[in-house]
């Protein structure tokens, strides 16, 4: 079954770590995704403030690490699927109704579940 994400609201990808946050936005886009790319949640806090609310936020669980980032990302929580990947064996506590991704991952499998999560969104 073929879905349309034409018109849907961008997803979000936040990380640091260039590697995590160039591949999986190269990836989306590659899927007809409209991804964009951030450092920090701060980045997508200026966004969310212009007028673009995401569909999707992956985060890096090292961005829970920062009280005033999680608190961002816990606010919008209940309103955007968050998808949370994290290295850590133990990782952060869950952000209330986001989903976990433990590394290593392949950039694949964080692909296949934002897909499923825009899907679910799109029923």
């Amino acid at each position: 079954m073929l879905y349309s994400f034409v018109g849907m609201p961008p997803v979000f990808v936040i990380s640091r770590d260039w590697d995590l946050r160039g591949a999986v936005r190269a990836e989306l886009r590659h899927a007809g995704i409209d991804a964009r790319g951030a450092k920090t949640v701060d980045d997508l806090g200026v966004a969310i403030a212009a007028g673009t609310v995401p569909s999707v936020v992956v985060v890096d669980g090292a961005e829970l690490q920062n009280p005033v980032a999680r608190a961002a990302l816990e606010n919008i929580a209940g309103q955007v699927a968050v998808l949370v990947v994290d290295s850590r064996v133990s990782p952060a506590p869950p952000l209330p109704g986001s989903q976990l991704m433990q590394r290593p991952v392949q950039v694949k499998e964080i692909v296949g579940r934002v897909l499923a999560m825009l899907r679910g969104a799109a029923a």
